[in-house]
């Protein structure tokens, strides 16, 4: 854990990097990008994984077929709506162990719910005893939860978020 001195020295670190490169919302030229296609994870299970993203979470399973780059493992990708899939591969034999949060790892992975749905899998998941944390820290509209294989999973049902007391504007 960080000193106070430390505490103190990386907060001027990020009062510098707001002031060098965070452009007011009115200001900022538009993203080159249109949203996030795929992100593509690892799972130990396909089965387990389908029947947790798509049994558990509601999240439609659109494909599944034989990744091209290692043989005998699946591709497979779940809707997440809005034209986002969230992806998988699974690596049968390759003896791969457990994700940590590490420098260049997935954190967690934040998916907008919209509130009626929202509440409908916090229900679920308590029906099914799956372990979340939140609604908290002044953010009532996300709960943090673990997917089979320990992969960060926010549900959100504010899309925009707030940054800073602000709403994100687009």
């Amino acid at each position: 854990m960080p000193t106070d001195a430390e505490l103190a020295a990386l907060e001027q670190r990020r009062a510098e990097l707001r002031g060098q490169y965070l452009v007011p919302a009115g200001q900022r030229e538009p993203s080159t990008a249109a949203g996030i296609h795929h992100a593509a994870l690892i799972c130990a299970d396909p089965e387990r994984t389908i029947q947790f993203y798509q049994g558990l979470l509601g999240f439609p399973l659109v494909e599944l077929v034989e990744n091209r780059d290692y043989a005998g493992s699946s591709h497979f990708f779940f809707d997440l709506g809005n034209k986002t899939l969230l992806g998988f591969f699974d690596f049968p034999g390759l003896g791969l162990e457990p994700a940590v949060e590490a420098i260049g790892g997935v954190q967690h992975i934040a998916i907008h719910v919209p509130r009626d749905r929202w509440e409908m899998l916090r229900a679920r998941l308590e029906d099914a005893d799956v372990a979340y944390a939140g609604p908290d820290r002044g953010i009532p509209e996300s709960m943090y939860l673990r997917d089979p294989d320990g992969i960060g999973i926010e549900l959100l049902s504010d899309p925009l978020m707030f940054f800073a007391g602000q709403h994100l504007d687009r």
